[in-house]
């Protein structure tokens, strides 16, 4: 029997033009994942995300573009890999919605960039909310939507993200609690291995800093930018450290380990800092050359890239509406013809059953009857094989075991115990 595929997914804001910075840190590393077999990979323009941050229209559209652009000339392959606009799926935002009806907006309370506004704005003496769009609070439910729309199960993030991801697991699992289990939830998959490319100041490269290289700049540009990085004062002919040397990390994030080991000979013979930076420009100018002509050429034929773009999104959609119409016959949005049929099934599905959530970094569970009143409230575990381990022994016992949760409010243990008959009958 072959393994399952493990779908990978991954949004790139359309705000700014990717610098070398981001190839390094996760372009090329995510070109090379989307070619692993056994997996189907997802990468979407998120360009609804970008209104967050920018309201200048032109430059979404820029930066649309440039990105696309990017991606391809950098080698993802449209034929392989599911590669579409945000914008383009008209599922997600309806999937958005229906996220938020069943999200607490205490738990959005606790997302980290409006917390981080909030901080700010008491910092400053301002109200609260001052600036908080909707936009801003309900970022973690739209990225929730972009996640679960597709069934990702791996979601390849940095650890300012993680909280996102586990935000999308808690929404996926208010939903199947309320609605059947129709959802996945998701893991975030954070590779400690991604290189941080220092910029031309020794900091990291950032646009904020003023201090990138850029991916695809004019040849002569990357050349200037590269000889504007900053090195210490030691004369050609003196050893030169490469421990914090920016010029030497950034060399090594694209040469071979044997090149690298050249280099560093060469730092400890003296080599000038003039040569070593034409040896960087060489060895980048190497990669990215050939990559620039692509993306040069896509930049020029925007139309060509519309149309990978659209072609995309039906391939998306393929994945998208079915789901889609499934969760909107979950909830109730149904043809009014169906009523009869959709009742009768409902009254036979009715069975007691365990709802497994997470709350706080803690996994429950809770024990309903048929018609959905509580019998049993677990106590928080500290891993969702704890909370199954704890479902098992009441199935086995048709009882509570002690310490690990409550009867609800006005049940008896006896009432437990015939649910727990009911539904050991239904399983059989």
């Amino acid at each position: 029997m072959s393994a399952p595929v493990v779908r990978y997914l991954t949004g790139i804001t359309t705000t700014g033009t990717p610098h070398l910075g981001n190839y390094v840190g996760a372009i090329r590393p995510a070109v090379q994942a989307s070619r692993r077999s056994g997996t189907e990979n997802f990468y979407f323009l998120a360009d609804y995300h970008a209104l967050i941050k920018c309201d200048e229209p032109v430059r979404i559209q820029r930066s649309t573009l440039e990105i696309a652009a990017c991606w391809l000339a950098a080698g993802l392959d449209p034929q392989q890999v599911f590669f579409y606009r945000q914008s383009d799926i008209p599922e997600i935002p309806e999937l958005t919605w229906l996220l938020t009806c069943v999200t607490g907006k205490g738990v959005l309370n606790r997302a980290h960039a409006y917390k981080a506004q909030v901080d700010k704005n008491a910092a400053a003496g301002l109200d609260a909310d001052a600036e908080v769009t909707m936009g801003l609070f309900m970022y973690p439910v739209l990225m929730a939507a972009d996640i679960l729309m597709f069934k990702a199960h791996r979601i390849p993030v940095g650890r300012d993200q993680i909280q996102h991801i586990e935000m999308a697991r808690d929404m996926a699992q208010s939903f199947n609690h309320l609605y059947g289990e129709h959802l996945v939830l998701p893991e975030a998959q954070v590779d400690e291995s991604v290189a941080l490319l220092p910029g031309l100041d020794g900091r990291k490269m950032s646009k904020s800093y003023d201090n990138v290289i850029g991916l695809f700049a004019p040849r002569e540009q990357v050349r200037k930018q590269i000889f504007a990085i900053v090195t210490d004062s030691r004369a050609p002919g003196e050893p030169k450290e490469v421990e914090g040397s920016a010029l030497f990390q950034i060399y090594q994030a694209f040469a071979s380990a044997e090149e690298t080991r050249k280099l560093r000979q060469l730092y400890a013979a003296g080599i000038s800092w003039a040569d070593a930076k034409q040896m960087l420009f060489e060895r980048i100018d190497g990669e990215i050359a050939p990559m620039r002509a692509r993306y040069e050429h896509l930049v020029s034929h925007p139309q060509e890239l519309e149309a990978v773009l659209q072609a995309g999104a039906a391939k998306a959609r393929e994945r998208a509406t079915p789901l889609l119409r499934d969760l909107r016959q979950a909830v109730g949005l149904r043809n009014l013809a169906t009523v009869a049929a959709s009742a009768k099934k409902d009254k036979k599905a009715s069975v007691p059953s365990f709802k497994q959530y997470r709350e706080d970094g803690l996994f429950y569970f809770k024990f309903v009857d048929a018609q959905g009143r509580l019998l049993v409230q677990s106590t928080g575990f500290a891993s969702p094989r704890e909370a199954g381990q704890c479902v098992a022994a009441m199935k086995a016992t048709r009882a509570v075991p002690m310490g690990q949760g409550q009867l609800a409010q006005g049940v008896a243990a006896q009432q437990v115990e015939l649910a727990l008959r009911e539904l050991a009958d239904t399983e059989n």
